[in-house]
């Protein structure tokens, strides 16, 4: 597998292991494309969302590269949930703080974004109309966005699925946007969004383990041989693929996924096909087309 080469956007990852907690250490650490390999090339903040066996969010993280950060490897070995949610950043708005970093907790759910948008202030607007503004305690868009999804899901009498299609729809209608890939998720269900198409965002849907034997996973590229304990039967969305594995599928443009608890995978498009104002790179600052540069594999 290539490694990034040049410029990188932030990187997402999202995790189902359906009704048992489990261990995520392969993909956080072991994997050919861990987690702490992408934050060699994302150096402004990592992050992991996990919850308690009672429901409850939990959020371990620091605005430094997750490759120098101790306290993540020491989470990524020890914490086991359903679901997990982690993030490397590559900062595009706000400062290198811990209210900056992702991933965000709103109402019981986690989330992270990679991704960027235009007019911050129209949507401050939108948030203070809706009720939610107070929520953002950081400088970021995406904390903002999470703030509008967590307002239109209360509004949709908790339904995540159809805030989500809420929010993105505004956003898609009413602000410049470059990408809004996204992922929440709860103890029980995980949602991702690709809109549009300039981030790619992939799937592994991994349901190999025959019934009364354990399993290992395994992975072997030309830098690094890696092997982690059985997972199960799990789902994962990642900006990039992780491993080698043939089964990782790239998501296509406007697709809102959800993976429940029994693991099923559902896809529906409810956003327009293309932003009203759509913004490229070159139309950001500097430092901010420098966070959402895709790499590629050299």
């Amino acid at each position: 597998m290539g490694v990034p080469d040049g410029g990188s956007v932030c990187r997402l990852f999202g995790l189902h292991a359906g009704r048992s907690p489990v261990a995520a250490t392969f993909w956080l650490l072991d994997a050919p494309d861990s987690l702490k390999v992408q934050s060699l090339r994302e150096p402004d903040g990592t992050g992991i969302g996990t919850f308690t066996s009672h429901g409850r969010p939990r959020v371990d993280k620091q605005p430094i590269a997750a490759w120098e950060d101790r306290a993540f490897a020491r989470e990524a070995r020890r914490l086991e949930s359903t679901t997990f949610l982690a993030h490397v950043r590559y900062a595009s708005l706000g400062a290198h703080t811990y209210v900056n970093t992702h991933p965000f907790e709103q109402d019981g759910r986690l989330f992270a974004h990679n991704g960027a948008f235009a007019d911050v202030a129209a949507l401050d607007r939108r948030l203070e109309d809706v009720g939610t503004r107070a929520l953002v305690q950081g400088q970021t868009d995406s904390e903002r966005l999470f703030a509008l999804i967590t307002a239109e899901t209360r509004g949709a009498a908790g339904d995540v699925g159809a805030g989500i299609a809420a929010a993105v729809t505004w956003l898609a209608e009413n602000v410049p946007v470059l990408s809004l890939n996204c992922i929440i998720t709860t103890a029980t269900d995980l949602w991702a969004v690709r809109y549009p198409d300039t981030h790619e965002l992939h799937v592994l849907e991994d349901r190999t383990r025959a019934p009364g034997r354990a399993r290992r996973l395994h992975a072997r590229s030309a830098r690094i041989s890696a092997r982690a304990e059985d997972l199960g039967d799990h789902v994962l969305v990642a900006t990039e693929p992780m491993t080698d594995d043939p089964r990782w599928r790239m998501i296509d443009p406007g697709t809102l996924l959800h993976v429940g608890s029994d693991l099923a995978v559902s896809c529906s498009f409810p956003f327009p096909d293309q932003p009203t104002r759509r913004l490229s790179v070159d139309d950001l600052s500097p430092a901010a087309a420098a966070s959402q540069r895709e790499g590629r594999p050299r």
